[in-house]
């Protein structure tokens, strides 16, 4: 098994809060990120996917196919957006790194595989030191 990853990154504003709870316990919660005015990330998305080699090419995917998807389906939608306001993917769910890992996974997932591509792991970036890898 072969396992290749293409890493891309787009920049997103976002929010945490928890309306059922007051803004003292948000901010004791969220911290910095309840900031009411937002705050923004510059993401990096790692995706990797696995396969064999194709006697063709030598590949298991073309990376500059793979580069085009997850930009199409996921840094598109994102680069330059407010998570909480403006991407349907992730409405009404909290913006955290977790969630939104999950999200691109179920973004890129069905994409993949119609193109027979096996997805194995999506690794976000929020920041230099913290990063969430989702395996499906």
């Amino acid at each position: 098994m072969v396992y290749l990853t293409r890493v891309e990154h787009f920049n997103a504003a976002h929010k945490l809060w928890n309306p059922s709870w007051s803004p003292e316990k948000n901010n004791e919660i969220f911290g910095k990120c309840a900031n009411e005015n937002w705050h923004g990330h510059n993401y990096e998305i790692h995706v990797t996917i696995k396969g064999e080699t194709q006697k063709e090419t030598g590949f298991i995917f073309n990376a500059k196919r793979l580069s085009a998807i997850i930009n199409e389906y996921v840094c598109d939608k994102l680069d330059h957006k407010n998570l909480n306001l403006d991407v349907d993917f992730i409405k009404g769910e909290f913006t955290t790194a977790e969630n939104l890992t999950i999200k691109i996974w179920e973004q890129l997932q069905p994409v993949l595989q119609a193109e027979s591509v096996q997805l194995h792991c999506v690794k976000l970036f929020e920041t230099p030191r913290i990063y969430v890898e989702y395996y499906g």
